[in-house]
């Protein structure tokens, strides 16, 4: 019998619903074994013009409800609050549902624009972990500010601090058994800042849980240069949520650009999966977006339900839509950003003809 799915669906705005379409069709079409029940939920930039709230209680409670949130770019630099400051429901989500793993993976298979010159043999295949509820952006919104200074606070709690790090190490675990390194590195500022080497003492206390897998830590400014020079030395990092924010938008250069860039947020009981990039209100209805990120942001998606669900059938069918991609890439089957001829919809139909 096929099981149904909830997914609360975030069109977003800008190239959102130009990116969420083709993406909602080829999950529909996956399988005869499971299916999904869509639910449209407004919010951002648009959702705020229209009824002044860029994250109705609604559509926060129909994320609440669903088995998964699929999330497109939202927000507009254009539409902004009264502050200055642009709108971000998607960290609004995350701290509201205790989605602390930010999981950002880092590819690059070939057809990919790589700035990159990758010795023979070598493989770019690592993720970083993104703690996504406390770190620099706990006083979000509420810092102090004064004519003459501007203050934000930083915090990490051991409680967050345990659950993202015993994530990252499961997770190395899981990437162990399937043949890659099984190293997990911290990436802190533990030399300068207190906070961080609570943060290390914590990673450490994990890591004595795992003694098959390689623990370490680098510093975040020389992590930087090593994604740039040896990016095929990682596997799996984790680190706080500015330092995953700024790293992340790196490894996604590594890859080509955002467009490459597909990201999860995942919590105990909840997991929005979204494209890394924004919405690009000046490409918006032109119907030329990279629709490659929110299709392996869906993929991301099938894994974490199969996993969840103990439905592998749905877990391979993840990886086949991640191959997909890549024979897309390989084949030169992509839009102008990666070289390619194709618009939004030709692209994500290459996708589809291979799957």
């Amino acid at each position: 019998m096929s099981k149904t799915f909830d997914v609360a669906v975030f069109h977003g705005d800008g190239i959102g619903p130009e990116i969420m379409a083709p993406t909602l069709e080829l999950l529909s079409g996956m399988s005869s074994s499971y299916d999904f029940a869509w639910t449209d939920c407004p919010a951002g930039a648009a959702s705020y013009l229209d009824c002044g709230s860029d994250l109705p209680e609604t559509s926060l409670n129909a994320a609440r409800r669903a088995d998964a949130i699929l999330l497109s770019a939202l927000g507009d630099p254009a539409v902004r609050f009264a502050d200055g400051t642009e709108m971000t429901p998607q960290i609004d989500i995350r701290i509201a549902l205790d989605l602390y793993a930010g999981v950002r993976p880092v590819r690059v298979v070939p057809g990919m624009r790589t700035p990159l010159k990758i010795p023979e043999g070598k493989i770019i295949d690592f993720v970083l972990v993104r703690e996504s509820t406390e770190g620099l952006f706990h006083t979000q919104g509420k810092g102090h500010v004064t004519d003459d200074m501007a203050e934000e606070t930083l915090r990490l709690t051991r409680k967050t601090t345990q659950k993202v790090c015993e994530f990252t190490f499961d997770l190395a675990m899981a990437r162990h058994a399937g043949g890659l390194p099984g190293r997990v590195t911290s990436v802190d500022k533990a030399n300068v800042f207190r906070a961080f080497a609570f943060w290390r003492d914590i990673f450490d206390g994990v890591a004595k849980g795992y003694p098959d897998l390689k623990a370490d830590h680098a510093y975040v400014d020389a992590m930087a240069l090593y994604m740039v020079q040896n990016p095929w030395d990682w596997d799996v990092m984790v680190t706080e949520n500015m330092f995953g924010d700024i790293l992340s938008d790196l490894g996604a250069g590594l890859m080509g650009g955002l467009g490459m860039a597909p990201s999860a947020d995942i919590g105990e009981h909840h997991a929005v999966f979204q494209p890394c990039h924004g919405s690009a209100p000046d490409i918006a209805g032109a119907g030329i977006a990279n629709p490659f990120a929110m299709i392996l942001s869906a993929g991301m998606m099938l894994d974490w339900l199969g996993r969840r669900n103990d439905m592998p059938a749905m877990v391979a069918d993840a990886h086949r839509l991640q191959t997909a991609v890549d024979a897309c890439l390989a084949a030169g089957e992509t839009t102008a950003d990666l070289g390619g001829a194709l618009d939004t919809m030709g692209a994500a139909r290459a996708v589809m003809d291979r799957l």
